[in-house]
């Protein structure tokens, strides 16, 4: 099942940021896959061709989410992905597997494997915010994330907020001024015109990542 691309209006209703393929699926907690430890002092480290973009984790409000974001980072799970949803002065969407296959247009649909359950918290979504990518199912995310382009008010307890940049804001205003054109599955404009490629996600301490 591939990805709804459900975008009600802001203004009018609930914002749906979705991700298919995890539907079906039962929510597994990240203890039943190997997770890495987790330090709290250790941030990501997001590199594009455009720069590189660095975000701190919220520990006390997503422990669980952030711990298996920090897992798939190490194991390499996001090298290659891209972002291949754009909604400009909205948010940037990425994450999905399958998007290494640059022949794949039909994304949004890749996991890995498992969905893990919703950590909703009272971090606001604005600018900056890393934020888990869902379907209609509060737990259906696994590995899809965004990160907000604005403030995004009516996201609020609706997803798992689970960090924020710290550094590399320049970047990600910068990829989310770029030309998109309509996805011909979901008819939505949000596909970039370029592959926007995530080359690596790495998790370092705090200081490293801020050199």
């Amino acid at each position: 099942m591939r990805l709804a691309y459900t975008i009600m209006a802001v203004i009018a209703a609930t914002v749906f940021i979705a991700v298919g393929g995890c539907e079906n699926k039962p929510a597994k907690p990240p203890e039943a896959e190997v997770l890495e430890p987790v330090n709290t002092n250790d941030a990501a480290v997001i590199e594009t061709k455009y720069g590189k973009m660095v975000a701190e984790f919220f520990h006390k409000e997503a422990p669980k989410t952030v711990a298996n974001f920090q897992t798939l980072a190490k194991k390499g799970f996001y090298d290659g992905t891209t972002f291949h949803r754009l909604m400009k002065g909205f948010m940037i969407q990425g994450g999905d597997p399958l998007s290494k296959d640059p022949k794949n247009l039909d994304l949004g649909s890749g996991d890995p494997g498992y969905s893990i359950k919703a950590e909703f918290n009272n971090q606001p979504h604005r600018l900056g915010t890393l934020s888990m990518a869902r379907g209609s199912h509060p737990d259906s995310g696994g590995c899809q994330f965004f990160i907000c382009l604005n403030r995004c008010a009516d996201l609020d307890n609706q997803y798992t907020a689970f960090g924020k940049l710290i550094n590399g804001t320049n970047v990600l205003k910068q990829i989310g001024t770029l030309p998109t054109k309509m996805n011909p599955y979901s008819h939505e404009k949000s596909t970039p015109e370029e592959r926007l490629v995530i080359e690596h996600i790495t998790i370092v301490p705090r200081e490293q990542a801020l050199k």
